[in-house]
């Protein structure tokens, strides 16, 4: 009788020990799954940054050239997504404004307003041109947009770029009832229709601020988003927590266990 209890013993501290390995294993994949589901968000960080520090690069070479286009570049399929400074002539059509909702300046609320602006060019397609911010009352109260007019037509200057990321919110423009259009986020193409220009181009000019038109503006190409060092700041963090994790996994799998008094 004893010898066979000293056997289940033996026995049971077998598979104790078997079903310990088992859970340690089971610990380590969770530990390694989330580890490298940290490392990708700090990677993901790391390419954001690299991409808006690029775009950064890029608009500041534009700027110092400052190598003027025509207008119609505004509509060139190959360079949807870049920078160009471009000039030009033309006029403001009679469309409703476009208010950009959520815009921040000086930690304060408000719109940026576009107007779309027809160049003279007979090849041009009509812009969206920024014509700058303006702040928002606490009541929201929209401020009337006049239409810019100047006799004989206009010289218009700036940064064409692509418009301003909406994020994960739908890019919706809602119609006031002043007639004007506010907007969260601008998709061209649905603009295009409301504002009964199907041909608008996909690019926007950020009208030059040293320009005697329209509101406070500056040719920022990353409004009210992060800049490249915040991205690097939360990578850095993700990997720190990747880290983290993977050391905490490898304290409870080393750490000194106490003896077993069930083993002879």
């Amino acid at each position: 009788m004893a010898r066979w209890v000293h056997e289940r013993i033996i026995a049971g501290a077998g598979v104790a020990r078997v079903s310990r390995r088992r859970n340690l294993v089971a610990w380590w994949l969770l530990a390694v799954l989330v580890a490298a589901g940290l490392a990708s968000l700090g990677a993901w960080q790391l390419d954001r940054m690299h991409q808006k520090q690029a775009m950064l690069d890029a608009v500041q070479d534009v700027l110092a050239r400052r190598d003027a286009r025509p207008l119609a570049s505004a509509a060139d399929a190959a360079r949807v997504r870049d920078y160009d400074w471009a000039a030009g002539s033309g006029h403001f059509v009679e469309a409703p404004p476009v208010l950009l909702d959520n815009q921040q300046r000086d930690e304060r609320p408000g719109v940026r307003v576009y107007r779309v602006f027809q160049p003279t060019a007979a090849d041009a397609a009509p812009l969206l041109v920024e014509l700058g911010w303006l702040p928002l009352p606490g009541d929201r109260r929209l401020p009337p947009i006049p239409r810019p007019e100047a006799e004989g037509g206009m010289e218009v200057a700036g940064l064409l770029a692509p418009p301003p990321s909406h994020g994960i919110m739908a890019a919706v423009a809602t119609p006031q009832p002043d007639g004007q259009l506010l907007a969260t986020g601008l998709d061209m193409s649905a603009l295009g229709a409301q504002l009964g220009q199907p041909a608008l181009a996909p690019r926007v000019l950020k009208l030059d601020p040293d320009a005697p038109l329209g509101y406070a503006r500056d040719l920022d190409v990353l409004p009210n988003t992060l800049p490249p060092g915040q991205h690097l700041g939360y990578a850095v963090q993700w990997f720190a927590l990747a880290l983290a994790v993977l050391a905490i996994a490898a304290l409870l799998t080393f750490r000194k266990r106490k003896p077993d008094k069930t083993t002879p």
